[in-house]
């Protein structure tokens, strides 16, 4: 995800919005920060060590939400920018989805609510996701701006969620995976600018 949205889409996204580009990946990058560290009472990844609140799992939703919805965004932003780059971005969205939607149902199941909840609060993530894509083709403002938001969602989700994951763990595996998947990135971008 860091990789697609440092190499990819903030070139593609700060000539689409001009002199605004650069305050529009903050306000992403700010946005997601505001919902998951001063929103919510309570969220981070990893391992979790103490009991979970209701409204721990309610506030994480919240922030997913937000999320979810920039995914969504961000795929149509690129698919309108040129369709190599939307298919590297869903890519990129579709692999983080699984851990997303685990996530959520943990903190959900975690805090007491019912399997039938957890498992609707992953769905909402879905939809999420799709109306960001139907609200980019309809907004004007989210054609023009939308990628650049999003790229500032995607850098603070990578760098501030994902990274950290990988820092101080022991072996090599986790490593290993952080750069394969960086590798598997440029594999497919070669690939895909070698074809068009």
């Amino acid at each position: 995800m860091l990789a697609v949205a440092i190499v990819e889409l903030l070139p593609a996204a700060l000539p689409r919005s001009g002199s605004s580009g650069p305050a529009l990946v903050l306000v992403g990058y700010l946005a997601v920060h505001l919902t998951q560290h001063t929103v919510t009472p309570h969220f981070h990844f990893g391992e979790e060590t103490h009991t979970v609140s209701s409204i721990a799992g309610t506030s994480a939703l919240v922030g997913l939400l937000l999320h979810t919805f920039f995914d969504g965004v961000a795929i149509a932003s690129a698919f309108l920018v040129r369709s190599e780059l939307g298919i590297m971005v869903f890519i990129a969205i579709f692999l983080h989805k699984l851990p997303e939607g685990v996530t959520i149902s943990s903190l959900m199941l975690a805090g007491g609510r019912s399997g039938g909840r957890a498992v609707g609060a992953a769905a909402l993530l879905g939809v999420a996701t799709m109306l960001g894509v139907v609200l980019t083709e309809q907004m004007g403002f989210l054609v023009q701006h939308g990628l650049a938001l999003s790229a500032g969602v995607t850098i603070y989700v990578a760098a501030s969620n994902l990274v950290p994951e990988f820092q101080g763990k022991q072996g090599w595996k986790l490593p290993a995976a952080f750069f394969a998947g960086a590798a598997i990135f440029f594999l497919t971008k070669v690939l895909m600018d070698g074809a068009s």
